[in-house]
């Protein structure tokens, strides 16, 4: 095993170096389990971020921070506002803890660099664990689903994106005047689930991963008049 660096303190006195843990995730109970791995590796602190802003500032102070990140439910236009961050620190390991990438997104954040890892929400909590441990050595791990999406996707003839049904250019217009999931759904009488759904469907078939995103194609499409939504 690897043994944890350790910095001279002074001329007598040597003590070990402890990781900064920044858990970017704004679930609450994915929160408690990430912390909860994070600890048992003897992380030294570990921060709660629920915003960009908040994310470079801490940055700002831990230029060699280890970032568990929900991508899909922080506040990053696109994967340039990402990519730009890693190059602005570049000696952070980021650990993307996410459902729903699509294929462009998680073939270009692995070419980017050996700075992301990659594992699922659904997953095996064997994966997160070994994704922190070997994040503290500096080294990448790739979850076994991420690996058979991105096997699947390169071997597939690549398709034109699915059209949206409806009802969910319906939800995408409704998303586009910046209506949470949970409006969405008391707007239209429907569940958080089903609106949720459609969102999920709408990404998938977009091939895009934030609502930013999925908006910014729908103007380019002429779905959306330009005049009415704003991003």
């Amino acid at each position: 095993m690897k043994e944890i660096p350790y910095f001279l303190t002074n001329e007598l006195t040597l003590q070990p170096f402890m990781e900064h843990f920044v858990l970017a995730d704004n679930q609450g109970l994915t929160r408690e389990g990430l912390k909860s791995l994070c600890l048992s590796t003897g992380a030294g602190d570990i921060v709660t971020i629920d915003c960009k802003q908040a994310l470079v500032a801490d940055l700002q102070q831990h230029e060699r921070a280890i970032v568990l990140l929900d991508y899909t439910l922080f506040d990053f236009t696109d994967i340039s506002d990402l990519i730009n961050l890693h190059l602005r620190f570049p000696d952070v390991h980021w650990i993307l803890v996410s459902e729903d990438l699509s294929n462009t997104f998680v073939r270009r954040i692995i070419l980017e660099s050996q700075q992301f890892s990659m594992v699922t929400k659904s997953g095996d909590i064997h994966d997160v664990d070994s994704a922190i441990r070997l994040a503290i050595r500096r080294e990448r791990f790739i979850c076994h689903q991420i690996t058979e999406q991105i096997l699947a996707s390169t071997s597939s003839i690549p398709q034109e994106r699915q059209q949206l049904t409806p009802t969910e250019m319906e939800v995408l217009k409704e998303i586009a005047l910046g209506k949470t999931t949970k409006e969405i759904a008391q707007d239209r009488h429907s569940s958080f689930h089903t609106i949720n759904t459609h969102r999920k469907n709408i990404f998938h078939k977009l091939d895009v991963n934030t609502a930013y995103e999925a908006i910014r194609y729908a103007m380019r499409a002429g779905w959306i008049d330009t005049e009415g939504y704003s991003i």
